[in-house]
């Protein structure tokens, strides 16, 4: 069984606008199969909102029905994860703790960010 992935948004980002590195490398294995990719519908959203800012769009050459189309099929191949339980644990950017979310209730093997350092100051109420 592939393990369960969950790319956070500048992850996914990375690898939609550029075609080399560790980023694209892992969206390839997500849109094959290698991997099972997890998203939530809350984090599906995030992602759409990054990849049609124009300064996306522009560095990746794409128009945005080009970006609708790729987050259409990386959401073909990704399962969805129903937020039942949620963590919350105040990390500085709130888009991280949907992050968390769908990483804990989608019971992901490997979460892939760049952002450690955020992800070590949260505090929990």
């Amino acid at each position: 069984m592939p393990p369960r992935v969950l790319l956070d948004t500048s992850v996914l980002r990375a690898g939609f606008v550029s075609d080399a590195g560790a980023s694209r490398r892992l969206l390839a294995a997500a849109l094959t199969g290698r991997v099972t990719a997890i998203a939530s519908t809350a984090l599906m959203l995030e992602y759409e909102d990054v990849l049609l800012r124009p300064e996306t769009l522009e560095q990746a050459d794409v128009s945005a029905c080009d970006a609708l189309a790729f987050l259409d099929g990386f959401c073909a191949v990704s399962q969805p994860v129903t937020v039942r339980v949620r963590w919350r644990p105040q990390l500085p950017d709130s888009g991280d703790d949907l992050m968390i979310d769908a990483a804990v209730n989608g019971l992901a093997n490997i979460v892939a960010t760049f952002n450690l350092c955020d992800q070590r100051a949260g505090e929990p109420r």
